[in-house]
């Protein structure tokens, strides 16, 4: 089992690397990851930008989010991500941010549909959008019912949160997800990368339909499938077998 300072480093490198990836402005956005057997997770403080930022200032709460290590007040979307890892046992890591495109889509209340292999290589089908947050959502608990949107969302579609790791909130923004903090980092980029394309995509011609079906499972299952085989197969160094075995 890693140590809490592990994973607050972890962390700390997800939070910097979205501003790298071009996905955050100021102190826009968060990242966060969970350490499942201590029951806790390691969240970006509210406010601090990230050149200010430092492992030590990671702050550690456990899923009721109440702090247990951190001098500092946690990012006001903590409650959301709390939602997520609660809901979904095999996520390791969730990122939200206010991406451009990502963020119009989300604004503009659509899900994003599939109009090519680049997302097909990534989600099995549209990047889904949440419905839009009720008058008594919104006055009470903001942020928890903000992941509530999402795990209804994400009910009423039968999606799976392994094969689709990213939503739109209406009117907000998108949160991704992943094995580990890295990982949900990874999915945000590929997500406004994907939105940009398909808000070029309609601009130029608005009425494209998504893609065929068959077209996109083929690309999907490439890489996800159980017969998938894109990629290098792990080496028996990779699995700690010795090449004399």
């Amino acid at each position: 089992m890693s140590s809490l300072s592990q994973l607050r480093e972890r962390v700390y490198e997800a939070n910097r690397e979205l501003p790298r990836r071009g996905l955050v402005l100021y102190t826009f956005g968060n990242a966060s990851g969970i350490d499942r057997e201590r029951g806790v997770f390691v969240i970006k403080p509210s406010g601090i930008s990230y050149e200010n930022l430092t492992p030590d200032k990671m702050v550690v709460l456990d899923l009721n989010c109440r702090v247990v290590e951190g001098s500092l007040n946690p990012t006001s979307d903590t409650e959301t991500h709390a939602v997520l890892y609660r809901a979904f046992p095999n996520i390791g890591g969730v990122v939200h941010t206010h991406s451009p495109f990502a963020t119009a889509w989300a604004q503009a209340m659509r899900s994003i549909p599939c109009f090519g292999t680049t997302h097909a290589d990534h989600v099995p089908g549209e990047i889904p959008c949440t419905s839009v947050m009720s008058a008594n959502q919104i006055r009470g608990d903001y942020e928890e019912e903000t992941g509530n949107q999402i795990l209804a969302c994400f009910r009423d579609r039968k999606l799976s949160p392994g094969d689709v790791e990213m939503v739109l909130v209406a009117g907000h923004g998108p949160f991704t997800w992943g094995k580990e903090a890295a990982e949900a980092v990874q999915s945000a980029v590929v997500l406004e990368e994907v939105a940009m394309m398909a808000w070029h995509t309609l601009a130029m011609a608005p009425d494209t339909p998504p893609m065929q079906r068959a077209l996109l499972d083929r690309h999907y299952l490439r890489k996800h499938g159980k017969d998938a085989y894109y990629g290098q197969k792990p080496t028996k160094r990779d699995t700690g077998v010795s090449e004399d075995e």
